[in-house]
């Protein structure tokens, strides 16, 4: 999803010019959709991550949309392809997943790669940047994830070792239980939680699910990410795998329909296990309408606690599950936005979303408070 495919994100405010020159001059992807770069002196425009020459600041200018900043009359760079993707989706992606998932057995060395025209460097830096994995990792993940899938659904564990690739019991079963944490025969009893990449008009994200609901959806660009994917990993005792769920699917529905201004309530279940604190705190946050905001101490009273101030924003900032659970909707007493994992910019974005779709007075009927999550 790029921001431009969503007419209601274009009337967005940027980020500040400070904010915008800062990413633009380290090359910084994660704004990549979020605005555009424009050289006067060239009359060339690029995405934020272009790895061209840096042009002095003064000589730039920012724009919300590709629409806006061609009517300004300026050409596509060449070398970052600002109109087509780029890097985010790169020409040689699609026909490696469909690889991937059609036979998660097959090892893919980098000799198979170069034969499918596919520079190796360029695999292991994509996966590592966008999935915090090695390619491999990645594919020996998901054999793994699909064998345990296998033997839950009444396969045997001979079976499982075929087609998860492996020569022999003894490799299968010591990455096996190194992954899951428990062996092939126990794996019926045992659950993984399944990883999913999603695209939104502000960044991907990653995003988790059990059998049970979503316990996961942040910016892959948050700097607290590794420690939520810890936390998720304690808090539910299981394997973090890359793999295909009908929770993930339904959840990139939603954000798209909610991005588009079509969807105000999200309906996937969720599972958010935290302190008993963490979990209240939370549940005010489904209580927030949407359109509306509440500040820190609004959160406290509505507790029972007008001095837990800074403890309600602390669990704030820990929630797991982005967007579904708003805790972008709560800024200061002061109006100020406050803080927000995913950066100041996002917050300010999705508050302006839905405030502009409240305002037009054309909410789908599934407006209003948030439905309740279970703690698990």
């Amino acid at each position: 999803m790029d921001a431009t495919e969503f007419p209601l994100l274009e009337g967005l405010p940027l980020p500040s010019r400070d904010e915008m020159e800062r990413a633009f001059l380290r090359g910084d992807a994660s704004y990549d959709g979020v605005f555009y770069t424009a050289v006067r002196t060239t009359g060339i425009f690029c995405r934020p991550s272009c790895s061209a020459k840096k042009p002095k600041v003064d000589n730039i200018e920012f724009f919300g949309t590709a629409k806006a900043v061609l009517f300004a009359g300026y050409r596509a760079c060449l070398k970052c392809r600002p109109l087509d993707g780029g890097d985010d989706h790169p020409p040689w992606l699609a026909p490696l997943m469909t690889r991937i998932e059609s036979a998660p057995g097959d090892r893919i060395r980098e000799a198979d790669l170069k034969t499918m025209g596919i520079d190796p460097a360029r695999v292991r830096r994509y996966f590592a940047s966008r999935y915090g994995l090695t390619f491999q990792a990645y594919c020996r993940a998901k054999r793994l994830a699909q064998a345990l899938d296998s033997i839950k659904h009444g396969r045997t564990v001979d079976d499982a070792v075929f087609d998860a690739g492996y020569q022999s019991h003894s490799g299968f079963r010591e990455a096996f239980a190194k992954t899951f944490g428990t062996t092939p025969g126990d794996a019926a009893q045992s659950g993984a939680v399944h990883l999913g990449w999603i695209d939104t008009p502000l960044g991907p994200m990653i995003a988790g699910a059990s059998d049970e609901g979503i316990v996961l959806l942040e910016f892959t660009d948050r700097r607290m990410l590794e420690a939520q994917l810890a936390t998720v990993r304690r808090r539910f005792g299981t394997a973090l795998v890359p793999a295909e769920h009908g929770h993930l699917t339904r959840l990139r529905s939603e954000l798209e329909a909610y991005f588009a201004g079509t969807l105000t309530t999200f309906t996937c279940p969720v599972i958010a296990p935290g302190t008993p604190f963490e979990e209240r705190v939370w549940e005010q946050l489904l209580r927030i309408p949407y359109g509306e905001t509440r500040s820190y101490q609004d959160v406290a009273v509505a507790l029972g606690n007008r001095a837990a101030v800074r403890a309600v924003g602390r669990a704030n900032g820990l929630n797991r599950i982005a967007i579904v659970i708003p805790c972008h909707r709560v800024v200061n007493k002061s109006g100020e936005l406050g803080g927000y994992g995913g950066g100041l910019w996002r917050k300010r974005r999705l508050l302006h979303l839905e405030k502009s779709m409240r305002q037009s007075g054309t909410l789908p009927d599934q407006a209003g408070l948030g439905r309740r999550h279970h703690h698990g």
